[in-house]
């Protein structure tokens, strides 16, 4: 009898590097789940910016209700509509993928300025292929929203609890930023999965996902430290890249919950 593989967790991240917000379903899309990575915040040259050298990032927290999207940052609060943006096209870079992005608005802008002692702006991807994902793996390109590479990250259980058991401080899921974490039965078993379906959704899995320091930020204090990426690199290396979770696309649209069974 085979395994049945169910949805324990899933996650999204409305603006890029910031904290994520843990949901009982999302609706999946080609670029990622609804509200995730559509924002993301770019300095005065408009480079995005990430937790990578700004790990205070992870101490800023989304919430989602009533077409709003409010942020809390120590004992502050800024909100701004889902849906509001100036008309001003921004050409902005993801990694090497150019992107075309708008500003939110000045106050939001101003406010995140203010509390990260630089210039910077809110910015929001608007629709689908205003940022191009070329796999060189698949020889395919996929329309992506803000997210590093791919729209989505998928974890097995099994992978943060082999990890665990050879770390000397316990950490938890919060440090990958998966979007859906499933029950598994074998570490890194992720990684071998071809086509899938969860709930109403088709994914096909793309590559593993390799690693970079932002992982050693930990996510409730916002302070970088060494660990996991060294115990990692000691089992999950392969020549440059340290691999954990796998990078997902969803081949149609649909919802997904928390409770779904993995359908290969």
């Amino acid at each position: 009898m085979s395994a049945i593989y169910t949805v324990k967790e899933i996650y999204i991240y409305p603006i890029k590097s910031l904290a994520g917000i843990n949901c009982k379903q999302a609706f999946a899309e080609e670029m990622g789940f609804e509200n995730d990575r559509r924002w993301m915040l770019i300095n005065a040259e408009n480079l995005h910016i990430t937790q990578r050298e700004h790990p205070i990032l992870s101490q800023f927290y989304p919430q989602i209700s009533d077409g709003k999207i409010s942020i809390t940052f120590k004992d502050l609060k800024h909100e701004f509509s889902v849906h509001e943006h100036l008309d001003q096209p921004i050409d902005t870079k993801v990694w090497e993928d150019k992107s075309e992005v708008v500003e939110v608005n000045k106050s939001t802008s101003k406010w995140f300025s203010e509390q990260l002692g630089f210039e910077c702006k809110l910015v929001k991807i608007i629709k689908s292929g205003d940022r191009k994902h070329e796999s060189s793996r698949l020889k395919e390109t996929f329309n992506v929203s803000l997210a590093d590479g791919y729209p989505y990250l998928l974890v097995g259980t099994k992978s943060l609890d082999f990890l665990n058991e050879k770390l000397e401080d316990k950490i938890t899921i919060l440090r990958f930023r998966p979007n859906i974490v499933i029950s598994s039965e074998v570490p890194h078993e992720e990684d071998n999965f071809d086509t899938f379906k969860i709930g109403e959704v088709d994914f096909k899995n793309v590559k593993p996902c390799g690693r970079c320091i932002m992982v050693n930020n930990d996510p409730q204090k916002g302070i970088i430290k060494k660990e996991p990426l060294k115990t990692l690199s000691k089992y999950r290396k392969v020549d440059n890249s340290v691999f954990f979770g796998t990078n997902i696309v969803s081949l149609n649209s649909g919802l997904i919950k928390v409770g779904d069974e993995i359908v290969f």
